[in-house]
């Protein structure tokens, strides 16, 4: 029932606009003597966020009006999500639904769960094609969403849509300073973890589990990093004693990997303290020598910019995230239209701050984690027509859709994610 109750409450701040990796750690700490049921409460919350728009069209065919009160809509998701999703007996669901009532000061509500969950088990099939009869129940993603890319990518939305609900993979980054992925593959295989290798260097696992299990994993063997994110670095094209620049740096994934690849002079910005700080702990667990940390909005150069310019940048510019929606599902419910118009702007504010501050000859890596073309390929399009003195170059390694460069579609390996390498004239 605790978990139950939980979970609905993580949700209700959710739909009020609240992040979920801002409502966890505190829902976490409310059941310090019991890891496994701040799990459960994840993986529920998780859960219903991930098919909101099915459950809501389940909610709505099996009530006979709208249900206005929000906590009690919240606990029936979360219920309908059990029932559909887990293993967790049918029997214990709907007892556990009907008392939550009571803890959540809704005792007139247990007769209205106990109903609908039980009409839901009588008419299940019914229910669900009844529910995916809109596309919004279909694929769990907003009308504007799933609009938005219908018009970007008419061939591959579905898949695009249908890769946004499932659980994501999880991957390592060999930290190749201090082993190879083959040699990590067998600590890992000796440890009971199934692992293939993917990319140059990384190792996507059979079965994602928990970081502290992973074997050696506070020595700084490995990093968990998408497989799509382990491109920056080498599209970077680094080499020994340039001035390297990672804009918008924290947490620190792709900074660190740079670290790890060559010995560079490496500048790390970013607007969050509290985030850029993570960049410090990451490379101390990792045993990388001290990037020069600056807490500045990279954009505003006066604020931070010592007027020598760099050979390398790597922009991992803000954005709607919409390429990850699978790790962060709140996003799909959080995001509204307006957001890309938001974020874009700031994108080309950055772009065009930063481009001032490489170097002739120097390249600039633009990567954003998104799939929305304003965010994508049409920024790219949008800088290249106002700076003659920057040529895009061809990316290797990186797969192409369509006529569409750089763009990189989530799938069961990796993320979406967007690249482009442009070159000062």
């Amino acid at each position: 029932m605790h978990v139950q109750v939980e979970a609905t409450r993580v949700l209700l701040h959710v739909f009020a606009g609240r992040s979920l990796s801002s409502v966890l750690p505190r829902s976490r700490a409310r059941f310090p003597s019991a890891a496994e049921n701040g799990a459960a409460v994840q993986d529920i919350a998780f859960g219903v966020l991930r098919y909101l728009g099915l459950l809501r069209g389940m909610l709505g065919v099996l009530t006979d009006r709208p249900v206005v009160d929000a906590d009690l809509e919240a606990l029936l998701l979360v219920g309908l999500y059990q029932l559909e999703f887990t293993r967790t007996p049918a029997h214990a669901v709907v007892d556990q639904t009907v008392r939550a009532c009571v803890a959540l000061r809704k005792r007139s509500a247990q007769g209205l769960a106990n109903a609908v969950l039980r009409n839901y088990l009588r008419r299940r099939e019914r229910v669900l094609e009844e529910a995916r009869a809109t596309e919004v129940g279909r694929w769990s993603h907003p009308q504007w969403w799933i609009d938005a890319l219908r018009a970007a990518y008419p061939e591959q939305f579905v898949d695009i849509l249908d890769a946004g609900n499932t659980r994501p993979p999880m991957t390592l980054r060999v930290n190749r300073r201090k082993t190879d992925c083959e040699s990590y593959r067998e600590i890992l295989r000796s440890a009971g973890i199934a692992a293939q290798r993917v990319g140059s260097g990384a190792l996507l696992l059979e079965r994602p589990v928990p970081v502290d299990r992973l074997p050696r994993f506070a020595d700084g063997l490995v990093s968990v990093q998408d497989l799509a994110a382990q491109y920056a670095a080498p599209l970077l094209d680094l080499r020994v004693g340039q001035r390297v620049l990672d804009a918008c740096a924290a947490p620190g994934g792709k900074t660190a990997h740079i670290a790890e690849t060559c010995d560079v002079a490496l500048t790390a910005v970013d607007v969050d303290a509290q985030r850029l700080a993570l960049v410090a702990q990451t490379f101390g667990r990792l045993g990388l020598a001290r990037a020069n940390l600056v807490h500045a909005d990279a954009a505003d150069l006066d604020a931070w910019w010592n007027r020598v310019p760099f050979d390398r940048i790597l922009l991992d510019a803000p954005c709607t995230a919409s390429g990850i929606v699978r790790r962060h599902p709140d996003i799909k419910w959080l995001r509204r239209p307006t957001d890309i118009v938001t974020l874009a702007a700031q994108q080309h504010a950055l772009l065009t701050a930063l481009w001032r501050a490489l170097a002739p000859g120097g390249k600039l890596l633009y990567a954003t984690c998104s799939v929305f073309p304003e965010e994508t390929w049409l920024q790219l399009l949008a800088f290249l027509q106002t700076r003659p003195d920057a040529r895009r170059l061809e990316l290797s390694g990186i797969p192409e859709i369509g006529n569409i460069k750089g763009q990189i579609f989530p799938d069961s390996r990796h993320d979406g994610f967007f690249y482009a390498v442009l070159q000062k004239d």
